[in-house]
């Protein structure tokens, strides 16, 4: 089966946001944020060493890789995507490029992208990699400074007036999207986010880049300037379109938000996750649905519940 022949037959698949922002769940200083929980440090403008500090705290002991790649299995998945890094900047695996990553900077000291990378090829189940390839709150020349009206970038710690994403790109970017590529086996698909700033000819060397070392990884559109391998839609988008023979995708939640807010219990229920898994479906759209570990490595019961009930009931059909 080709690479794009498998992705069409997947048709639903889990998506995992994992990083330090598990650990405030959504709060701040006695505030609950609006909005997703993994935008914690840019929602408050929290300085970025008093960020990096959560990682003197993550120490989810509870974290088993196949228990989570059992429940996708189980609930009729047919592949995984993992956020390696997110917008703050912090590697869930272990970096070379940069210490801070959950293997050098946290008492846990296990690399989470390679437990879940050996647990899926053990498992049979596909294996793809989320990357934030512009935004970076963690890098003073991250991206985001010049989308829109307030931007997305770290601007408190500094200064946009002096920011050249392209530092970041050469210096951060490139060199991690090479080791996620080069010591995890064969990733199905690589899942770039945010492209803003991005320059074409960066979105270019990037997606040739990915192709190098794995020909047969798909990329998605977000990573920008309209080099990819198939179709992001927009977060949580049902869209009516039917495309046909085209590789399409929609990322979707279970509750409102993607990394862990403990107050968040606006859970969709197993019969709503099967009506838009089949309306999607129909149309030629992959539906990749996210859960969001909390601190203890544990994917909250009452949405792998939900996930095996989804399961139980794709199965008898």
């Amino acid at each position: 089966m080709t690479n794009k022949e498998w992705f069409k037959d997947a048709k639903y698949g889990m998506m995992v946001h994992w990083g330090l922002y598990c650990l405030p769940a959504g709060e701040w200083k006695g505030t609950r944020i609006p909005g997703i929980g993994e935008w914690i440090q840019y929602q408050c403008r929290i300085p970025h060493d008093e960020y990096a500090a959560l990682a003197n705290a993550f120490n989810p002991i509870l974290f088993d890789a196949d228990e989570w790649v059992k429940l996708a299995l189980d609930s009729g998945m047919k592949y995984m995507v993992v956020t390696s890094k997110h917008h703050d900047g912090f590697a869930m695996y272990h970096s070379k490029v940069s210490k801070y990553n959950v293997v050098d900077a946290t008492p846990f000291g296990r690399d989470v992208i390679g437990e879940l990378a050996n647990s899926c090829a053990k498992h049979g189940l596909k294996f793809g990699l989320y990357y934030s390839q512009a935004l970076d709150w963690a890098h003073p020349d991250g991206a985001g400074y010049d989308c829109g009206e307030h931007g997305c970038d770290n601007f408190w710690d500094w200064d946009r007036k002096t920011k050249d994403y392209s530092r970041c790109f050469e210096e951060k970017i490139k060199p991690q999207v090479k080791e996620i590529l080069t010591q995890y086996g064969d990733l199905c698909l690589i899942w770039f986010d945010v492209p803003q700033t991005i320059k074409p000819e960066q979105s270019l060397e990037l997606y040739n880049y990915v192709k190098k070392y794995q020909p047969n990884c798909l990329i998605n559109s977000r990573i920008g300037n309209g080099v990819c391998d198939y179709r992001s839609l927009g977060d949580n988008e049902i869209s009516d379109h039917d495309f046909g023979d085209e590789l399409v995708e929609t990322a979707a939640t279970t509750n409102d938000t993607w990394g862990y807010k403990a107050f968040d219990q606006n859970w969709k229920d197993a019969n709503e996750i099967i009506r838009i898994k089949n309306h999607l479906n129909e149309r030629g759209i992959n539906y990749l649905l996210n859960v969001g570990p909390d601190y203890l490595g544990r994917i909250p019961s009452p949405s792998a519940d939900i996930l095996r009930e989804v399961g139980g009931k794709l199965a008898v059909k």
